[in-house]
């Protein structure tokens, strides 16, 4: 019998939070899973997350397969993702991604730490969107 493990309120309200905007959103929780993304990010993304569900962090850098505007692969650490996760602190970035659909895509991204009271992680949110060329 499989366990389910139960999730922080703060990663209740920041999904609940998530799912109520236009920008495309995703969470992820203290591990680095990513347990969530809204539908403004499933055409970023190329996939419903009820397609997809959650991923591991190694899981869905491997899935979107992140890599600088130069085409060099990204790892974890290298996007503002990596640093919210590793290093509690805000991030941001532009780098390109391949969706589900099999397109890439640059995103600009911007990340920020999800820390509890006495600053305990519980989580992050990665905000991004395809940067329009002017």
């Amino acid at each position: 019998m499989a366990v389910r493990r139960q999730k922080s309120l703060v990663l209740i309200l920041a999904r609940e939070f998530a799912s109520q905007l236009a920008m495309p959103m995703f969470v992820a929780d203290r591990e680095g899973n990513l347990v969530f993304y809204n539908e403004a990010a499933e055409r970023v993304l190329g996939r419903s997350f009820s397609e997809v569900g959650e991923l591991s962090a190694h899981q869905w850098t491997d899935v979107f397969r992140p890599e600088t505007l130069e085409g060099e692969p990204m790892t974890l650490q290298e996007m503002p993702a990596g640093a919210a996760f590793t290093e509690r602190r805000p991030a941001h970035g532009t780098h390109r991604i391949i969706g589900l659909d099999g397109e890439a895509r640059t995103v600009a991204v911007t990340a920020f730490p999800l820390l509890t009271q006495g600053s305990e992680p519980a989580g992050l949110v990665c905000i991004f969107w395809e940067p329009s060329e002017e």
